[in-house]
């Protein structure tokens, strides 16, 4: 590439030269070349000219260019003329300069901007050495494209992601607060967490994360989803199911009666039963405690049923049962789903299996109650690690309707403990598991079902 003179272009000449409409092609191909530092020689060619760019060339070169498919034109004796008439003293490097501005060479450019962006990512770093919860979905976020389609520059990612570890290291809320509340107390305003934003977006999923939350999509799904950290849009709408749970006066009165209580979040963290109980019982689906009610009615031990995915609601009820002294005892549909729910349980709160081991999954099948094929993602199971073996070995679903005459005879025997009864998760005393306990996500038990699996 021949350097470019001192002498400054001839610019009416030169757009009247190379600025026609009918050369930009030309131009194009030539800026390229530059910011890629390569050499302004030898042919360019353009396929399919039309008319006005065949016109174009024949002014430029002083000839006919031809009448073939393809239309050549050779970047020295564009060069050359540009000298030689004096319309760019600098040659074809000047001349384009001229005409479409400062070239950057690419490499260069690249370079940097990948460092911008590799720069924007810092506040990951920070926010995965405080939990290494988050190491796993801070690697995905640099590699899978979503913050650069959210923010498209370096500095506005890098700020949209200091918002979002400012949020994730507030969370999960130690006790249930609004979502709005929680944004502008924490964020600067109370629309900023709101759907549909970028910064919603990155944070719902980094929530996801650290709560193992399952995946889904739709409105209900992002509620569930924000609650299981404790961001709750109100408070009426999470909601747990209990029967004959005692300890203040509404849930006195209705379990006198044999009635299932249906408590919300609101009524829980005003009003936490006062009374300690024992031994609680607890079902993934509504029809157990629906039957107890009917069956044994205010004989019944204690149920509380989760419908699903645990809510805050129950979490919230649960991890106070558990501070008072209240051994609690699960029972779920033995299936993949189910043990992801029953797993979910596991780290907000400590329970210890009712009839839900893998002696037990396979007494049922022998009795001839198993159900259709297992389907789903396998899991693991804490409590029984032979229970992910033995559904994988039989193959069948065992949903807790079908054990349901075992389960109410457990529950007409109220001061009688389930038959397995390991202790609980190491390291989880009364004040690490009140520490651990987190609101969680209300969800109807055959919606979370056909979702898990």
């Amino acid at each position: 590439m021949k350097p470019a003179s001192a002498s400054p272009a001839d610019i009416p000449r030169l757009h009247r030269l190379l600025g026609d409409p009918g050369l930009a092609w030309l131009v194009g191909r030539v800026r390229r070349r530059l910011e890629r530092g390569q050499p302004l020689t030898g042919p360019v060619v353009l396929s399919a000219p039309t008319e006005d760019q065949r016109a174009a060339a024949e002014r430029l070169l002083g000839r006919i260019p031809g009448r073939g498919r393809s239309l050549t034109v050779r970047l020295e004796a564009v060069d050359a003329l540009l000298r030689r008439s004096g319309i760019s003293p600098g040659g074809l490097e000047a001349a384009v300069t001229a005409l479409t501005g400062p070239v950057v060479l690419l490499g260069p450019a690249r370079e940097a901007e990948e460092q911008a962006w590799r720069d924007a990512y810092a506040p990951l770093d920070v926010l995965a050495n405080r939990n290494s919860a988050l190491d796993a979905w801070a690697d995905r976020l640099r590699g899978d494209g979503l913050v650069r389609r959210l923010a498209r520059t370096p500095a506005a990612a890098r700020a949209l992601l200091g918002q979002v570890a400012t949020a994730l290291c507030a969370l999960p809320s130690e006790e249930p607060v609004s979502l709005p509340a929680f944004s502008a107390r924490v964020l600067g305003g109370a629309h900023a967490l709101d759907d549909g934003t970028p910064l919603a977006t990155l944070t719902l999923s980094g929530v996801r994360s650290v709560t193992g939350f399952p995946d889904g999509t739709g409105a209900e799904w992002r509620r569930q989803a924000w609650a299981s950290a404790g961001l709750l849009r109100d408070e009426l709408s999470s909601t747990v199911l209990t029967l004959n749970l005692r300890g203040t006066p509404a849930l006195d009165w209705m379990a006198d009666e044999g009635e299932p209580a249906v408590l919300t979040l609101r009524q829980l963290t005003r009003c936490l039963p006062a009374a300690p109980t024992p031994a609680v019982r607890m079902c993934e689906n509504p029809a157990v405690l629906a039957a107890a009610a009917e069956t044994h009615g205010p004989r019944s031990a204690p149920l509380v049923c989760l419908q699903g995915q645990p809510s805050a609601a129950a979490l919230t009820l649960l991890r106070h049962l558990h501070a008072l002294g209240t051994t609690l005892y699960y029972h779920g549909d033995f299936d993949w789903g189910g043990m992801r729910i029953a797993s979910a349980l596991m780290r907000h709160v400590p329970w210890r299996p009712w009839r839900f081991t893998a002696a037990d999954y396979r007494d049922a099948v022998r009795a001839g109650v198993g159900g259709p094929p297992l389907t789903g993602r396998p899991t693991e199971a804490s409590w029984d690690s032979d229970l992910p073996r033995a559904l994988a070995e039989l193959g069948v679903r065992v949903e807790e309707e079908t054990v349901l005459g075992t389960l109410l005879s457990d529950l007409s025997h109220p001061s009688a403990l389930p038959p397995a009864t390991p202790p609980a998760p190491p390291g989880e005393g009364p004040r690490a598991l009140a520490r651990q306990a987190r609101p969680g996500a209300a969800a109807d038990a055959r919606a979370v079902r056909r979702a898990d699996r």
